[in-house]
C-alpha cells in the first residue's frame, strides 16, 4: 500500500515539460497522479469546451452575416446575395409586386442553402476537432464515413438530384414566381420555386408539384420580349390581295389604339400565305409585344381581325363564321 501510495506521489515525467499543465499542477499541487491526469482532466475538457464555443459563436456570426446578404426591403430592392446572379424577371412586374416577391423567394431559398453548408461544415469541422482531443483515430473513421456517405447517395440519388437542379434553377433564375412557363409534362404560372419541387398553376386552377430533377427542358413566356402568332384560314377563291389589305389595316388599328400602345414593341406584320390544306389557306399575322401583355394582345387582334373580315364578307375556310387560331401553344393565364 505504502509502495503505492509513493508511486502515486512521485514526480511525473511531464512535469519536466516546460509551460505545461500538468508541471503548473505539480508546482501548485505536488500531487504526482494529479499532475499526470491534468491533462485529461483539465487541459482536454477545456479545449472541448473551447472548440464548442467557438464553433456556437462562428456558426452564429455566418447565419448573422448571412441574414444580412439575402434580407430584403419594403422598396424590393435587389439583395446583396442575389447581385453577383442573373436576374430575368420582367421589370413589368414591379407594379404588381411579383419581382420583390420573386427575389425574396429566391433569396430566402440560397440563403436557406447557405446556413445549411456553413452548419454542416462548421459542425463537422468541430466534431473531427472533438475527437482528435480525444486522441481518437480519424483515418479509419473518416474511411467508413466515406463509404457510409456512397451509400447514402446511391440510395437517395433521385433527392440529390432534385437538390441539385433546385439549386442551379434558383442561381440561373431560369424562372421564378409569376413566370409562365412549361415544363414538359405541366404548364402554367409559377407559383412556388423550391430546392425539391416547382408549384404550377394551370388555367384550370390544377396545382402542378415537378420535381426539379425530372425537368429536362423549360420553356419561360415570361422572360425578355413575346411574339403573338395568329393564323387566319381563309378558304380557296379568296382575292389575297384584299383579305391581306383588310387584315392589315385591322392590325394596325391595334397599334394606334393608345390602351395598347405601350404593349406593342413593333407594328404588327402580315407575313402571308404560311399555309395550304385540302380546306384553304393560311396567312399568318405577327405582333412583338412584351411578355406580361402578349396573351391580352392576341386576344384583341384576334377580336379586330374578326370583326373586320366579317365586315368585309370573306368567310372563314372552315365555313360560316371567321374562326382564327393560334399556334399550338400552352393555355394563356
Amino acid at each position: 500500500m505504502e509502495s503505492l501510495l509513493r508511486i502515486l506521489a512521485a514526480k511525473p515525467d511531464c512535469a519536466t515539460d516546460a509551460g505545461s499543465v500538468c508541471q503548473s499542477v505539480w508546482q501548485a499541487t505536488g500531487v504526482g497522479w494529479l499532475s499526470a491526469g491534468s491533462e485529461y482532466l483539465v487541459a482536454t475538457p477545456l479545449k472541448i469546451l473551447l472548440v464548442i464555443v467557438l464553433a456556437v459563436v462562428v456558426r452564429w456570426v455566418t447565419h448573422r452575416l448571412i441574414k444580412r446578404l439575402v434580407r430584403t426591403t419594403t422598396e424590393g430592392k435587389l439583395p446583396v446575395v442575389l447581385r453577383p446572379l442573373s436576374e430575368h424577371a420582367p421589370l413589368a412586374r414591379a407594379a404588381a409586386g411579383l419581382v420583390p416577391e420573386r427575389r425574396h423567394q429566391r433569396a430566402k431559398t440560397i440563403g436557406s442553402v447557405l446556413r445549411s453548408v456553413t452548419s454542416i461544415v462548421i459542425g463537422a469541422v468541430a466534431v473531427l476537432t472533438i475527437l482528435g482531443q480525444l486522441g481518437i483515430n480519424l483515418a479509419p473513421l473518416l474511411a467508413s464515413a466515406g463509404i457510409a456517405g456512397v451509400a447514402l447517395g446511391f440510395g437517395a440519388q433521385t433527392l440529390v438530384r432534385d437538390f441539385l437542379s433546385g439549386i442551379f434553377m434558383i442561381l440561373e433564375d431560369q424562372y421564378g414566381v409569376g413566370d409562365t412557363v412549361d415544363v414538359g409534362e405541366a404548364s402554367g404560372t409559377v407559383e412556388a420555386v423550391g430546392l425539391r419541387c416547382t408549384q404550377l398553376r394551370d388555367v384550370h386552377g390544377t396545382v402542378w408539384y415537378v420535381r426539379n430533377g425530372e425537368v429536362i427542358r423549360v420553356g419561360n413566356r415570361s422572360q425578355g420580349w413575346a411574339v403573338v402568332v395568329i393564323d387566319v384560314p381563309l378558304p380557296y377563291g379568296t382575292q389575297l390581295d384584299q383579305a391581306s389589305s383588310v387584315i392589315r389595316t385591322a392590325a394596325q388599328t391595334l397599334a394606334d389604339d393608345e390602351r395598347f400602345a405601350t404593349d406593342l414593341l413593333d407594328p404588327p406584320e402580315v407575313l402571308g400565305i404560311e399555309q395550304m390544306t385540302n380546306l384553304g389557306i393560311t396567312v399568318r399575322v405577327t405582333v412583338k409585344t412584351t411578355t406580361d401583355s402578349q396573351w391580352r394582345v392576341g386576344r384583341e387582334l384576334r377580336r379586330r381581325l374578326s370583326d373586320a373580315l366579317d365586315e368585309a364578307s370573306i368567310t372563314s375556310a372552315l365555313g360560316g363564321q371567321l374562326y382564327l387560331r393560334a399556334p399550338a401553344t400552352s393555355a394563356a393565364p
